[in-house]
């Protein structure tokens, strides 16, 4: 019989310090450099001491996920009570730093599955905290969109296909299908569709 392998504790400085080497890391290099020498070289450490807090990489991963969703989502529950739901959310989604890591992540989900599931469960508890914000707000969210200038509609056209294909590449499914039935009811709106003759 084997003994378990001992991992270093989850509220250790060193653990926190390697995550925050990892997360240098990912950013500056992008995921693929996320490695057990990558880490260690960045931390000034050995890569036995990552594996000792990180048996596997995907623990080391989730453990990113895990610990930038927790201090996302309280940031994010915060700005929520201001009465300015999608100030808040706009606000949040522009932090440059958070959408490169995002998108690194998302990249790396497409390859773990353990990754994309806890991605899809974060994103899906982002929409829905701010859905019960806006649910609560006072504010009238059905004002008619109305002077939209070109250049937004064409990103908003371009960029919302792209933005549900990158979701339902993680597993997210919240708030697609409104938007695309937005997107087509604006366009019958404003370029009803030909008939074939």
């Amino acid at each position: 019989m084997t003994t378990p392998r001992r991992v270093g504790t989850e509220t250790s400085k060193t653990r926190a310090a390697l995550l925050d080497s990892a997360e240098r890391l990912m950013l500056g290099e992008g995921y693929a450099a996320v490695t057990y020498r990558g880490v260690a070289a960045r931390a000034g450490v050995t890569s036995g001491l990552v594996q000792y807090y990180f048996p596997t990489l995907d623990d080391l991963f989730l453990a990113l996920v895990r610990r930038r969703t927790e201090q996302t989502l309280s940031t994010l529950v915060e700005a929520l009570q201001t009465g300015q739901p999608l100030r808040a959310l706009w606000e949040f989604s522009n932090n440059r730093t958070a959408g490169a890591l995002i998108a690194e992540l998302t990249a790396l989900a497409n390859h773990r599955k353990i990754i994309r599931a806890e991605m899809a469960a974060v994103g899906e508890k982002v929409r829905a905290l701010t859905l019960e914000a806006l649910a609560r707000s006072s504010n009238d969210y059905t004002v008619p969109l109305e002077n939209i200038p070109p250049e937004v509609l064409v990103f908003l056209v371009t960029s919302s296909p792209r933005a549900i294909i990158t979701e339902q590449s993680v597993g997210m499914s919240t708030s697609h299908a409104e938007t695309l039935e937005f997107v087509e009811r604006y366009l019958d709106r404003v370029e009803p569709r030909q008939l074939d003759s």
